[in-house]
């Protein structure tokens, strides 16, 4: 077993770790912050274009997409450096790493240069319209309708829990284009501009912030899309939506990972029973990075492992949300106080985590964004343990 990486791969982190060194803006540089995930002020979208321009910004992509065609075990190292920095590649991150990427994939090539490149030159921003009222964990039940007529799609419909919404030039969006077919088979993806008419999107307050709001519930009524802005063909929605998340999901294990690390840097256990938990932390932490580790060197061999990825989402959320509990209950009353006076971090995503119950309320969360634990229960057993349906 090598628990090392090879001389090409160190010197690629060391490339890049040398670039953080030199172009990383300043405190000053950066006093202004976002206001939700689609939102980036002069600074950041400054930050992201030098990054795409010199290949930073998705390295697995060729340089035309801000990339420089690295490897599995580039790509991670990429990522390890920020987690280990605590910094953002891009502060809007559904855009550049979800939205924009399935562009690509899927995307014809007027498509991706029309709105993948404006994004990852953040030139524009991008939100993924994915969950309804009725259609959360169970993607497939959505019901946001899309009626072909003549050159245009008519859309009418509700989406919520759409992150960046009212900040977003546009939103990849998941619709029903063929009602009598299986769930599954009736779906298509469409770019659609907030700016048209007839879409509405309203930003709501989550527990853990009433100022910066983020999360949206957005409405189309009879709103007219060209026909044009279908990505990967009618009906094909759901290979479009399998990938979508699949880019969320590909490495999201290190993002946990580091997460919780800093969740067990920031706890203060006291009593046994305390200690106990802290302790089992810790070994959460480690089986994770190395569970991790095994699957990420079979991805570097070539080798499928699909299902791996929700083995390793489940393990690193919930560990998040064992991890973000702790920490509170260690915190006692601190935990629910602001630390005002601290200044903020250039570029520190933890800025967004002003209380230690704003990090159990995100732990929490961890457990339902990117596919809910139940999800991943339901597909390791079926895929992986061979166990039919309930």
């Amino acid at each position: 077993m090598q628990l090392t990486f090879d001389q090409d791969v160190e010197s690629f982190r060391a490339e890049f770790a040398a670039f953080l060194d030199e172009n990383l803006p300043t405190e000053a540089e950066t006093f202004e912050r976002p206001r939700s995930v689609s939102h980036m002020p002069t600074w950041a979208r400054k930050w992201q274009r030098l990054l795409f321009d010199n290949g930073w910004l998705l390295p697995a992509q060729p340089p035309e997409f801000g990339g420089r065609n690295a490897g599995v075990l580039q790509q991670f190292v990429h990522l390890d450096e920020l987690c280990r920095r605590r910094i953002y590649h891009s502060f809007n991150p559904q855009g550049v790493n979800i939205v924009a990427a399935s562009i690509i994939t899927f995307g014809t090539r007027e498509q991706q240069q029309r709105w993948a490149v404006p994004v990852l030159r953040a030139e524009m921003t991008a939100s993924l319209g994915m969950s309804e009222p009725s259609a959360g964990s169970d993607l497939a039940s959505l019901r946001t309708r899309a009626v072909r007529d003549g050159d245009e799609f008519v859309v009418t419909g509700q989406k919520v829990w759409t992150s960046g919404a009212h900040d977003a030039d546009f939103l990849l969006t998941f619709v029903r284009t063929d009602p009598d077919a299986p769930k599954h088979k009736g779906i298509s993806a469409l770019i659609i501009p907030t700016s048209s008419e007839g879409v509405v999107c309203r930003p709501f307050a989550d527990i853990a912030s009433q100022d910066n709001l983020d999360f949206n519930e957005v409405f189309f009524t009879d709103v007219r899309v060209p026909a044009e802005n279908l990505v990967g063909g009618l009906n094909q929605g759901w290979s479009v939506a399998n990938g979508s998340l699949g880019h969320e999901r590909t490495m999201m294990w290190v993002m946990l990972a580091d997460r919780i690390d800093n969740l067990i840097a920031d706890c203060r256990p006291r009593t046994e029973v305390e200690r106990d938990r802290f302790a089992s932390t810790v070994i959460d932490y480690h089986a994770l990075r190395a569970i991790g580790s095994a699957a990420l060197a079979r991805a570097a061999r070539g080798e499928i492992d699909t299902f791996s990825v929700s083995v390793l989402k489940l393990l690193g959320s919930e560990a998040e949300m064992r991890a973000a509990e702790l920490t509170l209950s260690t915190a006692g009353v601190d935990g629910l106080r602001h630390p005002v006076t601290e200044r903020y971090q250039p570029m520190n995503p933890d800025e967004y985590f002003a209380s230690r119950f704003e990090r159990y309320t995100r732990g929490v969360a961890a457990t339902i964004a990117g596919g809910t634990s139940e999800i991943q229960r339901n597909i390791i057993a079926q895929k992986v343990l061979g166990l039919p349906r309930g």
